[in-house]
């Protein structure tokens, strides 16, 4: 019943953080108001906090009397650059800045898990970490800058959650496995020799052969990857040319590639570069690359996978529950997961009544706010989960 009654309380403190949060969005590298006003609650809870992890990184530790493993807990603090199109009284106040993922709720939610195990220290097995890292929406993201801070150094496993409007609200999701894709990035320019629109056979046309090479770029995934292999290579932008009686010299493809595994995401890449220089060569042209890689696949490690089918049920229900598809989103929560176990996981937080229904960085973008409590509910099951598991493991040695 205490419990119960204090997660009450912390909702009404999520709504309120969550709020203020939202209408002082800061972008990628750029938290250190949010990040100032994350230390601030911290401390009022009582913990010595570590700052400027990674860029604007924030960390709370939690050890308890009791020992045991290190669990650690991760949110994003960063906004978008993007204009908020809704109507509220928390709109962003910040021109063309937003909070179009709902960082805004996993910062919240946070804080709140660190409150509510401050509150009941005596239920807390070893240690657990609260990380806030900056810089999830850009790559290279601030997660390697929070490992290379120390962040996670000693720590047995990390869980972190996203707040998910496709996901109706009272339901969540995860898979074992690859779950969230690799992005990677490429940057083609196609170099020719310009010249006079009415006289082409004297020059080297390059939007000809990059018009060329978009449809080539195309048969790489469907020729060259394994059918039962999830890729997707996508062509962005193409630009060239600067008059319609001029021949351009030169045009620029730019594109994503995103995979789940290693081994095709190294024969996109192969082959992709290959296809680029052979069509600039069949066009007269040439070609110079710039391929990117960026954040690996969210991978999430088998044990902890399974821990969150056997904990989300007394949070949301078995029928709730469910498998996730693997998605095409990156996320740099695959960093942590490349260094130590862990599980990544999707509470639902759409509802149209409330008119929580547009896509994740949409200028409209909102999310049911009940949907903070599921997730604090869940974090709290996961990080008891283990503990205990540990417990009785030492116990029964």
């Amino acid at each position: 019943m205490k419990e119960q009654l204090f997660l009450e309380h912390l909702f009404s403190k999520m709504v309120k953080w969550r709020r203020f949060l939202h209408m002082h969005p800061e972008v990628s590298f750029g938290e250190k108001k949010t990040a100032a006003f994350i230390e601030a609650q911290l401390r009022e809870m009582g913990y010595e906090v570590t700052s400027g992890m990674g860029g604007h990184g924030v960390m709370a530790v939690l050890k308890a009397r009791q020992p045991g493993k290190t669990v650690v807990l991760r949110a994003d603090m960063d906004a978008l650059p993007i204009q908020d199109e809704k109507s509220c009284e928390y709109k962003s106040t910040v021109p063309g800045v937003m909070h179009a993922c709902g960082h805004d709720g996993h910062m919240s939610i946070l804080l709140a898990a660190a409150s509510f195990f401050k509150q009941f220290e005596e239920s807390v097995h070893g240690e657990i970490r609260f990380l806030f890292q900056p810089a999830e929406e850009t790559c290279p993201g601030g997660a390697l800058g929070m490992i290379e801070a120390g962040a996670i150094n000693g720590a047995d496993v990390i869980y972190g959650l996203h707040l998910w409007t496709p996901i109706q609200l009272g339901k969540a999701a995860s898979s074992p496995g690859p779950v969230m894709a690799a992005a990677d990035e490429f940057y083609i320019d196609i170099i020719g020799r310009g010249g006079h629109g009415g006289i082409p056979h004297v020059t080297a046309d390059a939007v000809v052969a990059a018009s060329a090479l978009v449809m080539q770029l195309q048969t790489i995934v469907s020729r060259s990857v394994d059918p039962l292999q999830p890729a997707v290579v996508t062509v962005g932008t193409i630009a060239g040319g600067s008059a319609q009686n001029v021949i351009a010299e030169r045009c620029r493809i730019t594109g994503t590639v995103r995979t789940f595994d290693e081994e095709t995401r190294q024969l996109i890449r192969t082959r992709l570069e290959s296809v680029t220089r052979a069509t600039a060569q069949a066009y007269g042209t040439k070609a110079e690359i710039d391929y990117i890689l960026g954040y690996p696949a969210v991978v999430n490690d088998e044990k902890e996978a399974d821990r969150f089918f056997r904990s989300a049920p007394h949070v949301f229900g078995a029928e709730q529950v469910m498998l996730s598809p693997k998605m095409m989103p990156a996320e740099d929560f695959a960093y942590y997961l490349r260094e130590i176990p862990g599980c990544f996981m999707f509470v639902g937080a759409g509802n149209a009544d409330k008119n929580a229904v547009y896509p994740h960085h949409h200028p409209r973008f909102d999310f049911d706010e009940d949907a903070m409590l599921y997730g604090l509910k869940l974090m709290i099951e996961m990080v008891r989960s283990y503990q205990n598991e540990h417990v009785q493991n030492v116990s029964g040695e």
